[in-house]
């Protein structure tokens, strides 16, 4: 890791602790830091126990090389990093706006267009970072926060922990989140830029309707409904909205990879590039979904999904040992206690 001859250049202010865990205890700590030298100047520093931090070194550095090689105006910046003895200091852009969903819940009115935007601007963001050679492997609603408290506020992409770079080699490590991780991934094949693709589908889904098109409390049958491409377009929900929009997210969420919109395509898309998005107000309809489906955090939170296929590959070995044991008693009835 580059390292910083001099000391830090930012003063550590207010902080909050959050969730990123490398080996089972929060490690992480965010900052609100001031610049020493450009009084006025705030950033996010991120502030990484070495000690938590051991064994998982090669994670980090990944999520460093990502943040160096993108620059963007939809992705967050990573300005400097600062290795010391006890922490390693990450220097990030400040995005002071709040996640998606809470957002677009506290909006007076939203339209379908509101949507097409925000998925115009990811989409050129992901575009960016898979011209790069960049596949996030993790795109959800938390990790889409708005730049600023701004009506019109940029939308910009976060959290790069899980992102890989193609150069790293093949990938097949299962990862992601429930509910937005492609079924490629959960089937462990081999897989690309592509999944990137269907989570930015998903998000569509979840951004015309305020809920999710997968969901399940049983992880098993979530990831069948996945695999199998299993969603609607729900009555009276969807009829409000645009054959265009739908026709839109059934390309990005196909379950083939190689039939599946490339963001470029999805840009080129009507739904996108054209007038086809409705203007009517669906602020009701969707914001009270989207309140009933943040409470659900199954579909929402980090999974090991390595653990979950496991778990499912349990499942059916449980399934068809069951079904033999059943048609064994049905031939040769067990023989009466003596």
């Amino acid at each position: 890791m580059k390292k910083k001859k001099k000391g830090r250049d930012f003063t550590l202010l207010l902080h909050k602790k959050v969730d990123r865990e490398w080996d089972g205890r929060t490690s992480m700590e965010v900052f609100l830091a001031e610049s020493k030298t450009d009084v006025g100047q705030l950033y996010a520093v991120k502030c990484i126990d070495k000690k938590a931090l051991k064994g998982k070194e090669e994670s980090l550095e990944n999520e460093i090389k990502v943040l160096r090689k993108l620059r963007h105006n939809n992705i967050v910046q990573l300005f400097e990093t600062y290795d010391e003895k006890q922490f390693v200091y990450l220097v990030m852009e400040l995005v002071t706006g709040g996640e998606l969903f809470d957002r677009i819940v506290a909006k007076g009115s939203y339209t379908e267009q509101d949507a097409s935007n925000l998925i115009r601007q990811v989409l050129e963001a992901v575009s960016f970072m898979h011209d790069n050679g960049v596949v996030h492997r993790d795109l959800k609603p938390e990790n889409l926060l708005y730049y600023n408290q701004d009506e019109d506020s940029k939308i910009m992409i976060s959290d790069f922990g899980l992102s890989k770079t193609e150069d790293s080699g093949v990938m097949a490590t299962a990862c992601g989140t429930p509910g937005y991780v492609a079924p490629e991934v959960l089937q462990q094949k081999p897989y690309g830029k592509a999944v990137d693709v269907w989570s930015i589908g998903v998000i569509a889904y979840i951004l015309l309707c305020g809920y999710p098109p997968f969901y399940d409390e049983s992880d098993a049958n979530l990831f069948a409904q996945i695999i199998k491409g299993e969603y609607e377009f729900d009555a009276p929900y969807w009829d409000q909205i645009s054959d265009s929009a739908k026709d839109f997210i059934s390309h990005l969420m196909c379950c083939d990879p190689e039939m599946r919109f490339t963001c470029q395509s999805a840009l080129e898309h009507p739904w996108i590039s054209g007038n086809t998005a409705y203007t009517h107000d669906i602020h009701r309809t969707v914001a009270v979904h989207l309140k009933k489906s943040l409470a659900k955090r199954n579909w929402k939170k980090a999974f090991n999904a390595a653990a979950a296929i496991r778990q499912l590959q349990l499942l059916r070995l449980s399934s068809n040992s069951n079904r033999l044991q059943k048609q064994a008693s049905q031939q040769q009835p067990a023989p009466p206690i003596a």
